[in-house]
């Protein structure tokens, strides 16, 4: 049986290292960043899709590390602007755009459009890849919602301010982590991730 007692996270997003390690948390394996195992990933994100993207971290993450590791590519889908920004939300507007900025082209597109036109949804793919073959499995969370009318809360990051939650009558970033590991699209698919983790490190 070959085993890999830690799991690289391959991401230097330090909000989603946390989401991750409390999500994928086990007594079966320890949950390790690039940074702890003196790695640096410079990962070129230039697929077409979210699992393309994802498996790039991913594969390279294991390549670098000689480890199982797991990466994640998310994104926000917004309806009325057909499904934009999508895998490019962390580029929208140009890599160097802030989040306020991206708000505000948002917003401004769908000013003085009601609820029901306003519907979004965050989704996120795993990847899991092996270290010397390379092989990679992937799964997927998603998060429906609506776009807010403004930004709210101060929690989470990213688009989190400007994802509104009928359900609970808040934004991404009104929720305490517990609530959001609840509902969120990254949380889901970690979800959906742990059965392969222990596949994995049991074989």
């Amino acid at each position: 049986m070959t085993s890999w007692p830690r799991i690289l996270l391959a991401t230097n997003n330090p909000g989603k290292l946390v989401e991750l390690r409390v999500i994928l948390s086990s007594p079966d394996w320890k949950l390790v960043s690039p940074a702890e195992i003196d790695i640096e990933l410079s990962t070129v994100e230039n697929g077409s899709s979210y699992a393309e993207n994802a498996t790039i971290k991913a594969v390279e993450g294991a390549a670098a590390g000689s480890l199982l590791t797991l990466a994640d590519d998310s994104g926000i889908e917004i309806d009325a602007l057909g499904g934009a920004p999508g895998y490019l939300s962390a580029r929208y507007l140009g890599e160097t755009a802030s989040y306020e900025e991206r708000f505000r082209a948002i917003l401004g597109e769908l000013a003085g459009l009601p609820a029901p036109q306003r519907s979004a949804r965050f989704r996120c793919v795993i990847a899991i890849a092996r270290p010397g073959d390379g092989a990679v499995r992937t799964v997927e969370g998603v998060c429906e919602g609506l776009i807010a009318e403004t930004p709210q809360g101060d929690a989470g990051f990213g688009y989190d301010p400007i994802f509104y939650l009928p359900d609970l009558g808040k934004t991404m970033a009104q929720l305490t982590p517990e609530e959001k590991n609840a509902v969120s699209h990254r949380a889901r698919a970690a979800r959906a991730a742990l059965p392969i983790l222990k596949e994995l490190t049991n074989e």
